[in-house]
């Protein structure tokens, strides 16, 4: 099985500081949803893992949760994809939680659910923390330079070996050209 674990905010939807609120306030990122379609097509198995502290913190609740990712879900369709799973965590910063990225948590629960091993999971991200996720389980980190992906870039705080790309359409592309 080939699976692709993608980081949420900045690398299928714009990212907000303000945090996505509700579904009117998914917008994805030009190119991503097809992206994520012709990988489906290639035979990839995606699923989303994203730190979602929105909820920890009291802004949002688990209901408004599932209406934003049901919009996801119906974009990515209607751009002929599919995400096998969403898997998220709901604390905040401060839970000192096993899942919420940086630590491995989630990366290592979707291996698990998966059947997959650890160091077999690519994971694209655009902050640190997605890139020590799944380097701390073991797979393979790549950014993008989209959402904070520039900033992680610009400031040099991007781990050895984890292959950059501007955007999840030209990672798309180096994993359907690149990977058996």
């Amino acid at each position: 099985m080939k699976l692709l674990i993608l980081d949420r905010d900045g690398v299928i939807n714009e990212d907000r500081p303000d945090f996505i609120k509700s579904p009117e306030e998914w917008l994805p990122i030009p190119g991503s949803l097809n992206a994520i379609g012709e990988l489906t097509r290639a035979g990839w198995t995606m699923v989303v893992a994203t730190n979602q502290s929105c909820i920890g913190r009291g802004i949002i609740d688990v209901h408004m949760l599932n209406r934003i990712h049901a919009k996801m879900h119906k974009a990515v369709h209607h751009a002929g994809g599919h995400i096998d799973a969403v898997f998220f965590c709901p604390h905040a910063p401060d839970a000192a939680c096993d899942c919420r990225k940086p630590a491995p948590g989630l990366v290592l629960d979707i291996a698990k659910r998966f059947r997959v091993e650890p160091k077999d999971c690519y994971m694209i991200g655009d902050s640190r923390r997605d890139l020590d996720a799944v380097l701390a389980a073991g797979g393979q980190a790549l950014l993008v330079r989209t959402g904070n992906g520039a900033k992680t870039e610009q400031r040099g705080d991007v781990p050895d070996g984890t292959l950059v790309f501007d955007h999840l359409a030209a990672a798309a592309n180096w994993l359907m050209s690149s990977i058996d």
